[in-house]
């Protein structure tokens, strides 16, 4: 028997039922308002990064990349609603549900991976200053983001053995040792691109504020501008993964124990849920550049606010603007680096 026949016959199995229509018409309408602001607000940007900013010149390779990742996965919000409209927590047509969770996974890490390089970069420019910092020769290079898209492609192919979220979990069929393998590392992986770079972003950020506040002592308001940005993006990182992530690990907890089923549906539900929460970070992330590089704040407001507001946000310093900051100390003199005012270009959650 296939595994398709096995899951129509055998109740114990989710196969990708709605289990609260209700629940499910909230969310439709939850992504549909996530697509309706995030279709042109992505757009938008990716128009000022080509045709205005330049990104190319402006060595923001690496950003455009998340760009791009971020205004694919808004493309795959309208079939995810579709689907949640009708009952389904996942397409039934075999074909359609693993697209779909290719492009997911694929824009996903996509996201977080250049979020992580730029990270890196930072920290690399603030803490260590005048070392060599490896990934700012990478960044100039566009066959490194190529590379970096071509090595995530394996890591998509154990997310598409069998539409996981629905159908073939741990505990919810009977396991051969291939799908107990195949299982296993899908949810290594799973959890891996969530996890490690969780730890990589927080340890990076720790280290910045740290020699911001050790360094960048003269100006205190610019300093707690600087401090609340980069703080940020771990802020909007774990609002847009870490639930998702948290309730996955819960849900697999539920399936592996038998006596738990009753509680599965609402589990299903609240995790569900938290995956159309963490869509928004396709909306959070244009708003970070245009607070975390003046270049392209001034690009966008430029091109897209009305007049009367251009003015005012053109001269508006977010603490994060191009003055050099010298402090006299006792001892020393202090001067920010370019490279620490912009200490901000990590603050993008995907």
């Amino acid at each position: 028997m296939s595994w398709e026949q096995n899951m129509s016959t055998n109740p114990t199995i989710d196969h990708c039922r709605a289990p609260n229509p209700v629940t499910y018409q909230t969310l439709f309408w939850l992504i549909i308002a996530e697509f309706v602001l995030g279709l042109p607000l992505n757009l938008s940007v990716l128009y000022i990064f080509v045709f205005r900013f330049k990104f190319w010149k402006n060595k923001s390779i690496f950003l455009f990349n998340i760009v791009v990742a971020d205004f694919l996965l808004v493309a795959c919000l309208p079939a995810k609603a579709y689907h949640y409209h009708y009952g389904q927590r996942r397409s039934p047509n075999k074909v359609l549900c693993k697209t779909m969770l290719f492009m997911l996974f694929l824009n996903r890490g996509a996201s977080i991976a250049f979020l992580i390089t730029l990270s890196l970069d930072r920290y690399f420019n603030v803490v260590h200053l005048g070392r060599r910092n490896f990934v700012k020769v990478l960044k100039k290079s566009p066959q490194v983001s190529i590379v970096i898209w071509l090595l995530l492609l394996p890591l998509t192919i154990p997310m598409m053995v069998q539409t996981f979220e629905c159908c073939n979990s741990h505990g919810r069929q009977i396991e051969t040792l291939l799908h107990d393998v195949t299982d296993t590392f899908r949810e290594i992986v799973y959890f891996s691109q969530i996890v490690i770079p969780f730890v990589i972003l927080v340890y990076c950020t720790v280290r910045i504020v740290h020699r911001l506040q050790r360094k960048t002592v003269g100006d205190k308001t610019k300093l707690r501008r600087a401090v609340f940005v980069v703080m940020s993006v771990v802020v909007v990182f774990s609002i847009c993964f870490l639930p998702s992530t948290v309730a996955r690990a819960v849900l697999l907890s539920v399936r592996l124990k038998k006596e738990w089923e009753h509680a599965e549906d609402v589990v299903v539900q609240v995790y569900d849920s938290l995956m159309v929460l963490s869509y928004i970070d396709c909306l959070l992330d244009p708003l970070v550049y245009c607070f975390c590089n003046s270049g392209f704040k001034d690009a966008y407001v430029s091109a897209f606010c009305p007049a009367f507001l251009r003015n005012r946000l053109l001269t508006t310093d977010f603490g994060l603007g191009t003055t050099t900051i010298t402090t006299t100390t006792a001892t020393n003199t202090i001067t920010t680096t370019p490279e620490m005012r912009e200490v901000c270009l990590p603050i993008l959650a995907k």
